[in-house]
């Protein structure tokens, strides 16, 4: 695997797809620079060794129209102020404009692209489009992992103009490390902790990584199903009906497997879906009706605490409760608690997944887990067994 260690750059210009679908407020200013953050060393290195970068993104669902709201010109005085370097922005990705700004990108300088996907041609993966872009660089770079799902012309179609000169960003390489972590080389016990809401957008990855970990702790909205199929009465809660016997041969095949499967055993029960909602402790077998599991019960987390801190390696992939909602966090920040302190005792932990990251993000788990993934949908994919376009572009 091709990394940025294997190339000097040295009077090189960079072409880098970088990940900056960052979120900005109404008055257009970015309100979480992760992701630019996580693109700094990558940018740096180019600049260090005495190259220059030529830095391409999207930035939110423009429909291949031009739209103000989404130009990338509103982030530059961010990626300027992080890289610490004053970015030059030019309002167009290919065409005369950008031929004339790149012919003009001396040795310490950064070129910051308008969002690819003012053009329809990105998101279609289309050649022409990924060969004028191409232009823009010596060597390519990727460093956007949370795009790599996504056979798009920036993030895959343009590697195959670079059959020698292509390599892995810092980013990306990292997140390739900590999924093979889990997934390949993790030492056991493995244990993956998976929540959210529905058994359906799981089950992939609950197949795939049957024959790869040791635990699996099952929590959020996903429960009710398991439950519901074993007899349980779920009074109100999230009830996949139609997947409860999809949750059994999920137990049966994990059963076969060795693999220990941990379900709540108590559930913080409310009378309605809302923060000031009457709330009781009830077993998760036995909910009244009118009543919904909204978060792990006390005994639920005391059992999850201790598979979790006898793990050598653990993967967070969804809460154990509603934590949008005051009410209703207490099992998600306890399950970042116990992480946090496996961690410490030195087992490798991997965050992933929207909701899990938010979680995180929001309770401050950031520094005290192993790694927090930035791809969402790339990061499930990864889990699913499933081999991305943005990463076999540069392995070929």
């Amino acid at each position: 695997m091709k990394t940025l260690q294997d190339f000097n750059f040295e009077d090189k210009k960079a072409l880098i797809r970088v990940d900056f679908n960052v979120p900005l407020d109404d008055h257009l200013k970015v309100t979480d620079t992760s992701r630019i953050e996580a693109a700094k060393d990558t940018i740096l290195k180019v600049l260090e060794d005495g190259g220059s970068t030529v830095l391409m993104s999207h930035l939110g669902r423009p429909k291949g129209k031009r739209n103000q709201a989404m130009s990338l010109k509103h982030i530059c005085d961010s990626v300027s102020d992080i890289i610490g370097v004053q970015v030059k922005f030019v309002d167009d990705c290919i065409g005369e404009k950008v031929k004339k700004a790149y012919a003009e990108l001396q040795s310490g300088e950064v070129l910051l692209l308008e969002n690819l996907r003012f053009y329809n041609e990105e998101e279609e993966g289309d050649s022409a489009f990924a060969k004028q872009l191409s232009k823009f660089g010596d060597i390519y770079i990727n460093d956007a992992f949370g795009t790599a799902h996504r056979a798009h012309a920036s993030t895959t179609i343009v590697a195959n103009y670079f059959p020698e000169n292509k390599c892995f960003g810092y980013l990306l390489a990292k997140e390739i490390k900590a999924i093979e972590k889990v997934m390949q080389t993790g030492e056991k016990p493995v244990t993956a902790i998976l929540g959210g809401a529905k058994v359906s957008s799981k089950i992939t990855i609950i197949e795939n990584i049957l024959d790869k970990v040791d635990h699996i702790i099952i929590g959020g909205g996903m429960t009710y199903t398991f439950i519901k199929a074993m007899g349980g009465k779920v009074g109100d809660s999230i009830c996949e009906d139609d997947k409860m016997d999809l949750a059994m041969d999920i137990l049966k095949k994990a059963k076969q497997k060795g693999v220990q499967i941990h379900l709540p055993v108590d559930v913080l029960a409310a009378d309605a879906f809302d923060n000031n909602a009457n709330t009781k402790v009830v077993p998760v077998e036995n909910i009244p009706d009118g009543w919904q599991g909204l978060d792990a019960g006390p005994d639920t987390l005391k059992l999850f605490k201790e598979v979790i801190l006898k793990s050598k390696t653990i993967l967070w992939n969804g809460p154990v409760g509603v934590f949008e909602m005051e009410s209703f966090a207490k099992g998600t920040i306890a399950i970042g608690n116990f992480i946090d302190e496996a961690t410490k005792n030195g087992a490798f932990s991997l965050v992933g997944g929207g909701d899990s990251v938010a979680a995180v993000k929001q309770f401050g788990f950031e520094n005290k887990v192993s790694y927090v993934s930035t791809g969402g949908g790339a990061m499930l994919e990864s889990l699913e067994g499933k081999t991305l376009p943005g990463i076999a572009a540069i392995m070929d």
